[in-house]
This record gives C-alpha cells, sequence and structure tokens, in this order.
C-alpha cells in the first residue's frame, strides 16, 4: 500500500494507504497535537487526529459545508450545541453537520480524537485550517501552552468556511 497521505503537500489520493498510529504530519495546534492522517484535497474527507489537555476546547463555532464525525479513541469529550450538552467516551462517536453551532472540551486529563469531515461542496478543507494556524513539528507531543491570537483564529477559519461565533468552553475547575 501506498503511504502517500502522510505529508501535507501531497494532494495524490488514487491508492489505497495506510497510516500508522504515529503516522501523518504534526502540527502544534491551539495547544494541543494535531496529526493529518488524509487530506481532503481531491478526495471525499479529511481526517486529523487530536490528543488535547484537560479543559481544551475550540470557539463557537459552524462549519458552513463540512460535516464532521469525531470518533473517541481515549479520554472523555463533552460536546455542546445550543443548550444541548452530551458527552462523549472511549468508542464514542459524534456527528456534527455543517451549518449547527457547536463546541466541545476535553474532560478528562487527556484525550485522543479523530475528527473526519466531509464536504458537500467540494474538496473538505478543514485538514488545511489545521496546517494553516498550526506550528509544524517532528516530535508527536502536546506543546507548550502559548497565547492564542483570536482574530488569526477566526480569519484562517473564516478562509477555509468555519465561521467563529463565541469563546471556546469556560475554564474547568
Amino acid at each position: 500500500m501506498s503511504d502517500t497521505q502522510t505529508h501535507p503537500g501531497n494532494p495524490s489520493i488514487t491508492n489505497p494507504f495506510l497510516v500508522p498510529r504515529d503516522g501523518g504530519a504534526h502540527f502544534h495546534f491551539l495547544n494541543h497535537l494535531a496529526t493529518i492522517k488524509v487530506q481532503g484535497r481531491g478526495g471525499a474527507m479529511s481526517v486529523v487526529e487530536f490528543i488535547g489537555p484537560r479543559g481544551f476546547g475550540p470557539p463557537l463555532h459552524k462549519h458552513l459545508d463540512e460535516d464532521e464525525l469525531f470518533i473517541i479513541l481515549e479520554g472523555e469529550l463533552m460536546f455542546r450545541t445550543g443548550n444541548e450538552e452530551i458527552i462523549g467516551t472511549a468508542g464514542s462517536y459524534a456527528f456534527m453537520p455543517h451549518a449547527i453551532p457547536h463546541t466541545f472540551q476535553v474532560l478528562s486529563e487527556t484525550a485522543r480524537f479523530t475528527n473526519v469531515t466531509a464536504s458537500r461542496t467540494g474538496d473538505p478543507r478543514f485538514d488545511e485550517m489545521v496546517a494553516a494556524l498550526g506550528e509544524p513539528t517532528i516530535d508527536p507531543t502536546l506543546p507548550v501552552p502559548s497565547e492564542i491570537d483570536p482574530g488569526r483564529v477566526a480569519e484562517i477559519c473564516a478562509y477555509h468556511g468555519i465561521e467563529i461565533l463565541g469563546p471556546p468552553p469556560a475554564p474547568l475547575d
């Protein structure tokens, strides 16, 4: 099998491939680790694996064209859509349709989860947004937390079809 999808600069997805557990393109992304496993360009989906620390959560947002499927591999996540909160643990799947405002938060010490996005209008671009906001790293570990520029996040997300609607979830006690 071909391993062509382990590099974000290679959009070819014409052959089957396997990405090992620690394989892929690693990024320190919004104070957690993101690993692009499958690029969206030229295909029907993008796949990004995340490892996030307790309390991590993205700003309230909605995807204009992309549906998301979260697969929780380790840990516990709380998903919020409107006034509804649902908690998922290892082995759970959470589906977030496009145009529905949502956020989530890591409840356990860390969580490892996969995000699969598929677009209704063209190539998924979620992985491109991760690469644009992230800092490439060879070492697949959590980054040292740093200040996040919400204006830059909103600008890059908007370019990739994601509208920021509010802040991340409140810090956990």
